[in-house]
């Protein structure tokens, strides 16, 4: 089941076309992906101050399907597609009402405060799969 998180289009967050800029998608998602995280009970600041441990973009695959504009309604959703030992994969999608707008195939690795790839944690692990 996906995670769903509402997401207002405000004036900000439209280019010279009235449309909402695709780099805002991005923003978008990562709102989505923070709240998803904290639903399942997994406290990013803890986990960095505790254990030294972050989530980082590896990849995106983006597609636009259709423009969203000022004042539209979205909601974000994210979805676990698998999760390796350092690896989270999710897909993510903005919509308006039933339609798709914009989808993408999202990669996180688990990095160390030195910036190399490690572990989930088991906790963090069982978390993120109960979701």
């Amino acid at each position: 089941m996906a995670h769903a998180f509402p997401v207002r289009v405000y004036y900000e967050d439209t280019d010279l076309a009235g449309i909402v800029y695709y780099a805002n998608y991005l923003k978008f998602i990562e709102r989505g992906r923070t709240e998803w995280v904290r639903s399942l009970g997994v406290d990013q600041g803890a986990l960095r101050r505790e254990v030294g441990i972050v989530f980082a973009v590896r990849r995106v695959e983006a597609d636009y399907l259709r423009p969203a504009v000022f004042d539209d309604a979205l909601v974000v959703t994210t979805r676990l597609l698998e999760l390796g030992g350092a690896r989270i994969e999710l897909e993510q999608a903005v919509l308006r009402g039933e339609e798709r707008l914009f989808v993408a195939k999202v990669v996180l690795v688990c990095l160390s405060d030195a910036g190399g790839a490690v572990r989930l944690p088991a906790a963090v692990r069982a978390k993120l799969l109960a979701g």
